[in-house]
């Protein structure tokens, strides 16, 4: 693993990082936008306190509806070292985080590990890597030991539609491997009842799919995959209603709206009729831009 010749992630650029920038935008300096407390993730993560959210700068993929596009493609965020990162980290976790929750890290996964291995003997809250789904097998083997909770996004069955939208002819095959490996390494669920009653994950994995407008087949499509391919108890589904047009949306008019309540509940009833009852669903009012926060340095100055 290492930025010279980069192949972090599956487009493998094997570009010289330390001299110039390869898809993802970023170069070999750790870029981050925000660091705090963020309630706006599944239940058994936010918790009571909040998700310790660390928001990383540029992106492996190209989301055409990105919500993080300020920081994923615009590449708005501060360098830090490897040392501040890892300061970092503790911060959070005395400011009460439940989690240390790395969200699209994999452009910085040599410095990440590097700063971690520099503060694991005092973090006693789990790592969580919340990423895009589009990764590589050898990069997860390489974590092992790092990361607690995956949290990948499952974002398409059909590959025109992750070429369209994202840049990403490969995108089915690639997230599907990933995400068997990633369940593969943290075996069933481990959840922590808190006094308050609230349970918070401690080990596995919760696969986010967020249904799309106009593209509910795919949804279908894609759940019954899981449902055939994944080993049933070993994951958590999360279904989310949140979608709303954002970056460059406008150019695909198909997409250039929110989805419906009947596409979103269609989609939702057949993950039941699979007996994907393990995890979560969104209210359909959750398509608001506050589930974006504020990319204002929060944590980092």
């Amino acid at each position: 693993m290492n930025y010279e010749s980069c192949q972090l992630c599956p487009r493998k650029c094997r570009v010289n990082r330390t001299q110039t920038t390869g898809y993802c935008k970023s170069g070999s300096a750790v870029k981050v936008a925000r660091a705090a407390l963020h309630m706006w993730e599944e239940p058994c993560i936010s918790g009571a306190n909040g998700s310790g959210t660390v928001f990383f700068s540029g992106c492996t993929l190209g989301c055409c509806f990105c919500q993080n596009y300020q920081i994923s493609q615009e590449g708005f965020g501060k360098e830090i070292s490897i040392r501040q990162l890892s300061d970092l980290f503790l911060r959070l976790q005395d400011q009460g985080a439940h989690n240390i929750n790395l969200v699209t890290a994999t452009q910085f996964l040599p410095s990440i590990m590097k700063a971690l291995d520099l503060v694991k003997h005092r973090l006693t809250i789990p790592v969580v890597y919340n990423s895009g789904g589009y990764e590589r097998t050898e990069t997860i083997d390489r974590l092992d030991g790092y990361v607690d909770i995956w949290l990948p996004d499952f974002k398409y069955y059909n590959n025109d539609l992750a070429k369209r939208y994202s840049n990403a002819a490969d995108y089915f095959e690639t997230a599907s491997q990933a995400i068997a490996r990633m369940i593969e390494k943290t075996g069933e669920p481990v959840f922590d009842c808190q006094s308050s009653g609230q349970p918070l994950m401690k080990k596995g994995v919760i696969i986010r799919h967020m249904v799309l407008p106009g593209c509910k087949a795919d949804s279908f499509a894609l759940l019954h995959w899981i449902s055939e391919n994944l080993p049933k108890g070993r994951y958590y589904i999360s279904l989310m209603s949140q979608y709303t047009p954002f970056y460059h949306s406008k150019d695909f008019p198909e997409i250039n709206r929110r989805i419906t309540s009947y596409e979103y509940q269609k989609v939702v009833d057949l993950a039941l009729e699979l007996g994907l009852d393990q995890g979560f669903m969104q209210e359909k009012s959750s398509a608001k831009e506050e589930y974006t926060p504020p990319f204002n340095l929060e944590g980092v100055q």
